[in-house]
């Protein structure tokens, strides 16, 4: 279980803070995005931070808590609507430890803590993901579902399908945490 996950030590630009970004990752409009810190963001990912509401000053965009997984080919998307006229980008916050899979495109408004959420997901705008929740791979969400803590959500559109127990939080903090470590540079 502890074996280590290389990359090439290049490939990834790895902050103070310990987060390890892509170098293959497009990440727009950086002033507004926040890493919380140990949070792995994968080759061709894309996080639209310049997708931002208009007006002065900065405005985060894009919140990840600390030891995210940002999975392959993910697209980060603020959610969006028109609203009297005005179209508008609202804020994307997501929690700590959370594991986004590969191919997923996300336009959630919020992602709470200890989520996994599967491979080739489409979560829809405004989606809000309670704590220890669990999107299985190809799920679609449509926009505007809360899906409820302790629940595994699947299918199209996506639904519960069972809940899942109260040991969820231990397990997905141990599996994002266990990953980080296990996340490595090729040795030299």
């Amino acid at each position: 279980m502890n074996t280590p996950v290389y990359y090439q030590r290049g490939e990834y630009i790895e902050t103070d803070t310990g987060n390890k970004v892509s170098r293959r990752a497009a990440i727009s409009g950086p002033q507004n995005i926040i890493l919380g810190g140990k949070t792995i963001i994968s080759s061709n990912a894309i996080i639209r931070g310049d997708l931002r509401r208009t007006g002065p000053g900065h405005a985060v965009v894009i919140s990840l808590g600390r030891y995210c997984l940002i999975g392959e080919g993910c697209i980060l998307r603020p959610p969006y609507k028109t609203y009297r006229g005005v179209f508008n980008y609202y804020p994307m916050k997501i929690g700590d430890n959370v594991h986004i899979g590969a191919n997923t495109i996300v336009e959630a408004a919020t992602i709470g803590n200890y989520v996994e959420i599967g491979k080739n997901c489409i979560i829809g705008k405004f989606v809000i993901i309670k704590d220890c929740a669990k999107i299985a791979d190809d799920t679609i969400i449509p926009p505007n579902t809360v899906v409820p803590a302790l629940t595994l959500f699947a299918g199209n559109p996506g639904q519960i399908v069972e809940d899942l127990p109260e040991t969820t939080q231990e397990m997905v903090e141990s599996q994002t945490k266990q990953y980080y470590t296990r996340f490595q540079p090729y040795p030299n």
